[in-house]
């Protein structure tokens, strides 16, 4: 089992958060879960560049700070299910900001090639 890290001395705000969303896969899983609910296999189609430990791994660490909850339904087969928080929610509008930055970004980037 994997030691948790409680490490308080960030040396920003912005260094705490990115402790949280950071990373490749953590934003995006993030912003999938604005649209509600997702089981795990969903995750993997969204996300196809994903390994499965990888994602896995993302998931956990979401969970363990508090911004994911994890639901374990014990039926046959197992089924379980995604979805923020109310402290994960509070994410949202940081999220939805990277989302329309992200776009301006590629759309400029796309013009530049077009006039290069």
């Amino acid at each position: 089992m994997r030691a948790k890290r409680f490490d308080c001395s960030y040396g920003c705000p912005v260094e705490a958060t990115l402790d949280v969303i950071g990373g490749k896969w953590k934003s995006v899983i993030l912003f999938h879960l604005i649209g509600g609910t997702k089981r795990f296999g969903e995750l993997r189609r969204m996300l196809p560049g994903v390994t499965q430990r990888m994602l896995t791994l993302q998931l956990r660490e979401l969970e363990e700070h508090g911004v994911v909850h994890r639901e374990v339904y014990r039926q046959i087969p197992p089924k379980v299910e995604y979805s923020l928080t109310d402290y994960g929610w509070t994410l949202e509008s940081i999220l939805r900001q990277m989302r329309d930055w992200g776009e301006e970004f590629v759309r400029q980037h796309q013009e530049e090639k077009i006039s290069a």
